[in-house]
């Protein structure tokens, strides 16, 4: 792999100057001693390389702190749970001025298929992974600066069903949906939103996720591996840069072809 899948590779100065807020910068511990890293942490650290400050937002205090120690004195911590209203507003508020807005929150929940999923579960999945979403997005544009960018971290579970967790499945499909209505909304203050799309990664929540269906780790993917947090997080680089100053509305699947091959 390249020193960019294996987060070897020097910063460059792509975020200088700016202020990223990375809600869901944390690292669920699933109980391993080396778990690979998240997709969030990763880009946490990545931005953080690139130059910016970086706003850590985490609902677990210890691993947004965790996250900040791997960041060279370039991020702070805060802890909030996003289903919370007050929590959203707090955070927004604690983040300060701002011009990057990064939304990796998500989970699955329920069992398999449609008999396996309750109401319950249901409402837990939309509330987390789509109502936080809109929450956040809500509090912060206003105060975000002109010519910011807004990225939705989403699934190829939203692309094509595979999960087995329809609740899952529905709600990072939404994201599309949510995300085109930022994008419209932000454009006439050059306010960008787009999505990235990760496929079967080894990150802590992709091993747990093969623990309960195992069959997960012998997907034939085209590129013949699973992804890397680091490579979620240079999509996002990408998309919360400058780079894409012209791209509003899309979305990019880092999936190795999974989804389209």
């Amino acid at each position: 792999m390249t020193d960019e899948s294996n987060g070897k590779a020097p910063g460059r100065g792509r975020l200088t100057g700016r202020r990223i807020l990375v809600v869901g910068g944390g690292q669920m511990d699933i109980g391993e001693p080396d778990t690979p890293i998240g997709n969030g942490r990763a880009m946490c650290v990545l931005f953080a390389r690139e130059g910016a400050t970086v706003a850590v937002a985490d609902r677990d205090a210890a691993s947004a702190a965790a996250t900040v120690a791997l960041c060279d004195g370039k991020a702070f911590a805060i802890q909030a749970d996003v289903t919370k209203d007050a929590d959203v507003a707090r955070m927004v508020e604690e983040a300060g001025a701002i011009d990057g807005l990064v939304l990796n929150v998500g989970v699955g929940a329920g069992g398999p298929w449609l008999e396996g999923t309750t109401r319950e579960s249901w409402d837990k999945v939309i509330a987390i992974n789509l109502t936080s979403h809109m929450l956040t997005v809500k509090a912060a544009l206003p105060k975000m600066a002109d010519g910011s960018s807004v990225v939705f971290v989403s699934s190829i579970a939203g692309l094509t069903a595979g999960s087995r967790l329809p609740a899952y499945d529905a709600s990072k499909s939404a994201l599309f949906g949510l995300c085109r209505h930022v994008a419209l909304e932000g454009a006439r203050r050059g306010i960008r939103a787009n999505v990235v799309a990760p496929g079967l990664m080894d990150t802590s929540i992709g091993r747990l996720a093969t623990r309960g269906r195992p069959n997960r780790a012998t997907t034939n993917i085209p590129l013949g591996r699973q992804g890397t947090g680091w490579e979620t997080a240079y999509a996002a680089l990408f998309l919360i840069s400058n780079e894409s100053a012209y791209v509003t509305a899309q979305t990019i699947a880092v999936d190795g072809g999974l989804s389209g091959l």
